[in-house]
């Protein structure tokens, strides 16, 4: 799924229908509006990624509903959300929130992850309830059944369903961070896991090619890549501070949890409820260092090793030392354009099920 960006608000999503018997209905879903849920309990919106890990979690979200409904229809209002297509998680997440939402769901990988996270925002702004006062907030939760399933690694959560229901039952709650990102036009956009720039940008933008060959398009996606790849200098502004020159770039990656493309612990000592993001700088890599490297950069002890720096950030700006346009940009796995991009945080922005 992709999420580069976040498309205009369209109106009342459909496909979304509370569920108040402690079995799902045989009947499928129907057309209906969140706001005519039962206002005796709170509503919990699962957002659902039928095609996600090549339709593997559409079947997986069937066979999970009846131990969903054992566990929660007791307490709350079960609504789901079956998505059908590119962007259609941002804008129910945005309708389920406006109309009073107490938690929303992400079901599915880091693509609906991300959606559902921008879903959060509109225009730079926080969405809120249309009629619960100024004080209610939606809870942000995660049922990772997806392909690489990234953000969920930097807790050592399993992509066991039933420990992510046990999770939203408990109910404990933490203020997560949320990355920024704001390219040329400066329409904010939100990330919640890692972003990067250039090769891994650009390896991420072709895996999402071979997703049908679940984590081998990581594989895939990184030959194509580094065919053509040359290392770019880069100027850098930090925290608001001087612009400074770094060369021969070969990925910068803005973390605010811990892993991407796969399992690969790029920002390891990145924490998404720090009110910072961890930069990491790649510097002058040819393609057999990645070989002879590989397991340090998925066992993230890579930050010793000669080429690699990081520092700890609230904002960080990336341009090109000389234009061209073609240095990618990605979030959470989802291509998102080209520098010059202004990368930031927003501490504690969203309630998150931990």
């Amino acid at each position: 799924m992709s999420g580069a960006r976040a498309a205009p608000a369209t109106p009342r999503a459909a496909l979304i229908l509370p569920r108040a018997s402690s079995q799902p209905s045989a009947g499928g879903l129907t057309s209906g509006s969140f706001a005519a849920s039962n206002r005796r309990r709170g509503d919990f919106v699962f957002v659902v990624n039928p095609s996600g890990a090549n339709g593997r979690t559409g079947k997986q979200w069937k066979q999970l509903l009846p131990h969903l409904h054992t566990r929660l229809a007791d307490q709350c209002n079960i609504c789901e959300c079956i998505t059908s297509g590119p962007s259609h998680a941002i804008d129910v997440t945005r309708e389920a929130i406006k109309d009073g939402a107490d938690a929303v769901i992400a079901v599915g990988g880091d693509g609906t992850l991300h959606e559902v996270v921008n879903g959060f925002f509109w225009k730079g702004s926080p969405v809120r309830a249309l009629d619960r006062g100024p004080d209610h907030s939606t809870t942000f939760g995660l049922i990772p059944l997806g392909t690489g399933s990234d953000f969920a690694r930097t807790f050592g959560w399993t992509n066991d369903p039933c420990d992510a229901i046990d999770r939203i039952v408990r109910g404990a709650k933490s203020k997560l961070d949320i990355g920024v990102m704001e390219g040329p036009n400066r329409e904010p956009h939100f990330f919640v896991n890692v972003a990067d720039i250039h090769l891994s940008a650009k390896a991420g933008y072709f895996a999402s090619m071979y997703k049908r060959f679940g984590n081998l398009c990581y594989v895939f996606g990184a030959l194509r890549g580094f065919w053509g790849h040359n290392n770019q200098d880069m100027r850098i502004k930090v925290n608001g501070g001087e612009w400074r020159t770094v060369h021969k770039v070969t990925a910068l990656c803005i973390g605010n949890a811990k892993y991407f493309g796969g399992g690969m612990k790029i920002t390891p000592t990145a924490d998404p409820f720090s009110g910072n993001l961890e930069v990491v700088i790649l510097q002058d890599f040819k393609w057999y260092d990645f070989l002879l490297k590989l397991h340090r950069l998925y066992g993230g002890t890579h930050l010793s090793v000669n080429g690699v720096s990081s520092i700890r950030v609230q904002s960080i700006e990336v341009a090109e030392v000389t234009a061209s346009g073609d240095i990618f940009v990605q979030s959470d796995g989802e291509h998102f354009g080209f520098l010059p991009t202004k990368f930031s945080v927003l501490p504690g922005a969203v309630d998150f099920f931990c």
